[in-house]
């Protein structure tokens, strides 16, 4: 199958050169069906970045923290506030802006290179490697290879420990990175399932293309209840004290909900 997505981005170099042309326009003003399927994957985008493990994840890192250097919540100990939310919006921005810049280039590539060939359902990583093709030769599989191996060494960790995090603290275990394994067993044995899990699956008939898909759009339907609770706890002043959401980042986390809860309802609506 590999074989035969090379051969069709080889025989299309005149259709890529023409997608590229007019990339310019679908930038700013993609050619967007409000069908069924747009919606799953507007939802699948959102759930890739919107997670409900990274509200797990973070949270649970920064309570971490406060624990190991003895710190007071700031709306106890306000002295370090500035620093701390520097610290934090710094640590958000870049990250964001990281990830979601390299989301929109994996997607141009795809776009001019698999989806001109008229490869529109991608089964295996050697299928989505073949994407850089045309820009990386023979080289393209190892490209993807140390890509896939790198962002695995940051995905497995977060994804394996905020799926422990919400479990433990919901059992009302104890959890933590920083404790030893002895010391909290229930918390690192569900690390282990999960990434054994996770190495279960490549060896089933699932797709791990498909399932990777699929986990995103179901980030993106968790998400929404999630964050309504969440921004309403971020706007109540009995709660955050001085440091509740500011009205920017109160509005745009509602768009973002209600564009979320929209994509859910269409998805499920035939057509």
């Amino acid at each position: 199958m590999a074989d035969l997505v090379v051969a069709r981005l080889r025989g299309s170099a005149v259709h890529r050169a023409r997608a590229v042309e007019r990339s310019g326009v679908s930038h700013f003003w993609p050619d967007l069906k409000l069908n069924s399927q747009a919606a799953t994957v507007v939802l699948g985008v959102f759930g890739t970045t919107i997670s409900p493990y990274l509200f797990f994840w973070q949270a649970s890192e920064e309570i971490e923290d406060m624990a190991e250097s003895r710190a007071q919540p700031l709306v106890r100990d306000a002295r370090t506030a500035a620093k701390e939310l520097r610290r934090i919006r710094w640590d958000t921005w870049t990250g964001m802006f990281y990830s979601n810049i390299t989301a929109y280039f994996i997607i141009l590539a795809t776009a001019v290179t698999l989806n001109v060939a008229g490869v529109a359902d991608i089964e295996t990583a050697a299928q989505a490697a073949s994407a850089l093709q045309p820009l990386a030769g023979n080289f393209a599989f190892i490209l993807f290879a140390l890509g896939i191996l790198g962002v695995g060494l940051i995905g497995v960790p977060v994804l394996a420990g905020s799926a422990a995090y919400a479990f433990s603290e919901a059992m009302g275990w104890n959890w933590g990175l920083e404790r030893k394994a002895k010391d909290a067993r229930g918390f690192y044995a569900v690390i282990a399932v999960s990434v054994l899990a996770a190495l279960v699956i490549q060896y089933s008939p699932i797709s791990p293309m498909k399932a990777l898909f699929w986990s995103a759009v179901i980030n993106g339907v968790v998400a929404v209840p999630l964050m309504v609770v969440i921004i309403l706890l971020a706007s109540k002043k009995a709660i955050m004290g001085s440091f509740t959401a500011t009205r920017p980042i109160a509005a745009l986390a509602w768009l973002a909900t209600l564009v979320m809860g929209a994509a859910t309802v269409r998805m499920f609506i035939p057509g």
